[in-house]
């Protein structure tokens, strides 16, 4: 079936000798992979793979063919051009870790339009601000509010411990996954916390790792199959 709509890049691998599989967020449709064949044999299909760089937001005329596991992109354009996502080195690494985390992550073939909204949102803000530090984790803390174990806000703020595992704040420690201490602080900032306000959050690099290493665990908790990222050691780097 012949049709629009529009994506977000998630990954790219090569297949075969000169074709790509494309795994997209699509509006229309959740996650899609699509196969892009003889793409990387000819001057014209190589041009077209600069379309399908990490979180790259597209416009796709596809054809979409139901029960199968792969689909066909008729025509691409660019839908929304990036100013510094893929060219400023700190922010190209932040993409990558954010495209691979999105991977893994997001599984549903179906539509859900707010978290589409979320997405292209926040990118649009990354690409275009200065101060983004801390962009990172105030996105994975937003986007696990739509994958469905968004943390439960603490109804009183004397409530030091996290269970990661039940993404509640208690009393008291319970379990093997209840932390406590800075990272704890962190998240109830980062939970009243926006895109436009979460720069006033102060954070040494040992102490932002330290709350990613935490986050990405309550990843692992609440998502069958999540892993750690390959792109979380150059990630580290970066911001070191």
């Amino acid at each position: 079936m012949l049709g629009s709509t529009q994506a977000i890049v998630l990954s790219k691998i090569k297949y075969r000798d000169n074709d790509l599989i494309v795994k997209c967020y699509t509006l229309n449709r959740g996650v899609v992979s699509y196969l892009l064949p003889g793409v990387l044999k000819s001057k014209k299909g190589t041009s077209k793979v600069a379309y399908f760089q990490a979180l790259s937001q597209l416009l796709i005329e596809e054809d979409y063919r139901k029960n199968k596991s792969l689909h066909y992109i008729k025509d691409v354009k660019i839908n929304n051009v990036y100013q510094s996502l893929h060219s400023h080195v700190i922010k190209s690494a932040v993409t990558m870790f954010v495209a691979e985390i999105l991977s893994l992550a997001l599984k549903e073939e179906e539509k859900n339009q707010t978290l589409y909204s979320f997405l292209e949102t926040a990118l649009l803000w990354f690409d275009t601000e200065k101060e983004y530090a801390n962009f990172h984790l105030l996105f994975l803390v937003k986007l696990t509010k739509y994958l469905g174990f968004y943390p439960e806000l603490p109804k009183q703020n004397d409530k030091p411990f996290f269970n990661l595992e039940t993404g509640t704040f208690e009393s008291i420690e319970v379990g093997n996954y209840s932390i406590s201490g800075k990272n704890v602080d962190v998240l109830k900032h980062l939970l009243a916390a926006t895109f436009d306000t979460v720069s006033s959050i102060k954070l040494k690099s040992e102490q932002r790792q330290s709350f990613l290493n935490m986050l990405l665990l309550y990843y692992e908790l609440h998502i069958g199959g999540f892993k750690k990222t390959k792109s979380l050691d150059i990630f580290g780097q970066v911001f070191s």
